[in-house]
C-alpha cells in the first residue's frame, strides 16, 4: 500500500515564492542563534574526518619530497603503492559518506528546530545528534543515493544535474518529518514533489543560497550566522505544500 505523504503531494497547493521568503526572514530571526549552533556542530563533527583523510596524503607528498642530498628523489614502489592508494581512495570515498550522513542528520534536527519555533508546540526535538541515532543506515543510504544520482547527472552530459539538484535538496526534509519511509520512498516523494515545483524550488534554493553566502561580506566569519538560512525557505516549502498533520507532528525522532 503507497503511504499517504504521495496522495499529499498529488493534492498539494502551489506555494507562494514570495510568502515564503516573507515568512523565511520572519522565522530566520528568532532562529539564527540556533542556525550557528548547527554550523558549529557540524564543523566539529566533520573537520576532524576532513583532517583524517589528509594527513595520509601528506605523509606521503613528503615521502615524496625526500632527496638523498643530489637532486634524487624518492622513487614509489608500484607494488606497494598501488593497492595501498586503491584502499585509500576507498576510505576516503567511505569517509565521505559518513560525514554526509552527519551532515544529514544534523541539518534534519535543524528543520525539526524551525517546526517546533514555527508552530510553537512544545515538542521535544532532542539534541543535535538524536536523529542520526538508530537512522545512520538510512542516512548512510540516503547520502549514496544522493552520489549515485549526481554522479549519473554528471555522466549524461553534465544538463541533468540541473534537473537531480532540485529533488535531492528535498531528501533532508522528508527524512526529517517523515522518518518512517524508506530510502526508496524518500526519493521518489522528493521527485515527485520536486517534479511538480521544479522552477519555484529552484528559485528559492538558488536566492536562498545567495542570501546565506551574504555573511561573507561581514568579515567571512559571519556565514557562520547565515549558512543555514537555505533550509528555511525548504522548510516552509515543506509546510506550505504537504503541511503537517496530527500524526506526522507526534512523529519520534527515533525509528525502531
Amino acid at each position: 500500500m503507497e503511504h499517504p505523504i504521495f496522495q499529499k503531494i498529488e493534492d498539494s497547493n502551489k506555494p507562494d515564492f514570495g510568502d515564503i521568503f516573507s515568512k523565511s526572514f520572519e522565522l530566520f530571526k528568532k532562529v539564527w542563534e540556533q542556525a550557528l549552533y548547527h554550523v558549529l556542530v557540524t564543523m566539529v563533527a566533520v573537520v576532524p574526518m576532513i583532517i583524517l583523510i589528509y594527513i595520509p596524503y601528506i605523509m606521503f607528498a613528503l615521502y615524496m619530497a625526500e632527496n638523498d642530498g643530489y637532486g634524487h628523489y624518492q622513487q614509489p614502489d608500484i607494488a606497494f603503492f598501488a593497492p595501498v592508494l586503491i584502499l585509500y581512495g576507498f576510505v576516503v570515498f567511505i569517509v565521505i559518506f559518513i560525514s554526509q550522513a552527519i551532515v544529514l542528520g544534523i541539518t534534519a534536527h535543524f528543520l525539526k528546530v524551525l517546526q517546533k519555533e514555527d508552530t510553537g508546540k512544545p515538542e521535544n526535538v532532542g539534541g543535535y545528534f538524536d536523529l542520526i541515532k538508530g537512522n545512520y543506515k538510512k542516512l548512510f543510504l540516503l547520502a549514496l543515493a544522493s552520489f549515485g544520482i549526481a554522479l549519473l547527472a554528471i555522466l549524461l552530459c553534465y544538463l541533468p544535474i540541473f534537473y537531480v539538484m532540485v529533488p535531492l535538496q528535498l531528501f533532508v526534509l522528508f527524512f526529517a518529518f517523515n522518518p518512517e519511509l524508506s530510502v526508496s520512498e524518500i526519493v521518489k516523494a522528493s521527485f515527485k514533489l520536486g517534479n511538480k515545483y521544479w522552477l519555484i524550488i529552484f528559485g528559492l534554493t538558488f536566492i536562498s543560497s545567495l542570501i546565506a553566502q551574504i555573511g561573507i561580506l561581514l568579515c567571512i566569519v559571519g556565514v557562520f550566522f547565515t549558512a543555514y538560512f537555505v533550509h528555511v525557505p525548504m522548510y516552509f516549502l515543506y509546510k506550505d505544500t504537504i503541511g503537517f498533520d496530527s500524526d506526522s507532528d507526534e512523529n519520534s525522532l527515533l525509528i525502531s
